[in-house]
């Protein structure tokens, strides 16, 4: 296997584990399609930034890409929160608004350039290769860099976090009870999924995180209940599916985020399966 299938396997290892993390405590809140939202929600601030700037700079999208899905998280609290909207629909609602303002101002205001909801949208992993930063004499992709940076941040948010997360996803009216400040933590992880989400989008494409985000928790969750077991299990699942998928790719020579979520979806619907013929006890 070549460096560059390496360094491909491993910055989609590294995005699954950390969407794997999050995405536990997102399929216990019933809010699995949160990072669907985001990633499609962040549309508006990577036009704005650029009509600002002039310039397709990738740190200035993301920026503006940051704002537009902090905005959606707010805006996705307050409709539940406020106009007492159910959350799925506040999730609807919010990112769809969202979403068609972005092609509206893409269609009005730049016309004339080289930039559209696709090209903004939907990265690509196999070009992880080609993106390469100097480190003395040393190329190594940027988005390997990015994606172990995002790593470190996730697991030290859940190091530092994991008793209020637990609380909140479980029983936040008695966490509220305690005295625990349920708005503040609940704040916190909208944020951590916002930036998990900005950050490897551009990186996988908005396809593969918003699967990786649902579906190894998902599958995760049919076999336990129990937190740490469910977060250790989701992601082995979505590193698997991550190794699995390229090496599907390379056989039918075709798209690996692609075939990153066919074998993600595999594994699920075999899980099921298994769960579905396995004999309940009494």
């Amino acid at each position: 296997m070549t460096i560059e299938a390496w360094y491909i396997i491993i910055t989609g290892a590294l995005i699954a584990a950390s969407t794997a993390i999050l995405g536990s405590f997102l399929v216990l809140r019933k809010m699995a399609m949160l990072g669907d939202a985001i990633s499609h929600a962040v549309l508006p601030g990577i036009v704005v930034a650029f009509l600002l700037s002039g310039e397709r700079d990738s740190t200035l999208l993301l920026i503006g890409a940051a704002f537009s899905g902090l905005l959606a998280s707010l805006l996705i609290e307050l409709l539940h929160r406020k106009a007492r909207l159910q959350e799925d629909a506040s999730i609807g609602v919010s990112f769809t608004w969202l979403f068609a303002m972005g092609v509206l101002l893409i269609s009005a205001y730049t016309g004339q350039v080289d930039l559209d909801q696709e090209c903004v949208l939907y990265g690509e992993i196999a070009y992880v290769p080609l993106d390469l930063m100097a480190f003395g004499n040393t190329y190594l992709p940027r988005p390997l860099l990015v994606a172990a940076l995002l790593f470190l941040i996730v697991l030290l948010y859940l190091l530092f976090s994991f008793k209020g997360l637990k609380l909140m996803s479980f029983n936040p009216d008695f966490a509220q009870s305690l005295g625990i400040r349920t708005q503040v933590w609940h704040f916190t992880f909208m944020a951590m999924v916002s930036l998990t989400t900005v950050l490897a989008f551009e990186i996988v494409g908005a396809i593969l995180i918003v699967a990786l985000l649902v579906v190894p928790a998902a599958t995760a969750f049919l076999w336990t209940r129990a937190l740490i077991p469910m977060i250790v299990l989701a992601v082995f699942i979505g590193v698997l599916s991550s190794f699995g998928g390229y090496g599907l790719a390379s056989v039918l020579k075709g798209s690996i985020a692609g075939a990153m979520v066919s074998v993600a979806g595999l594994l699920f619907f075999s899980s099921l399966l298994i769960k579905l013929l396995t004999p309940k006890k009494n």
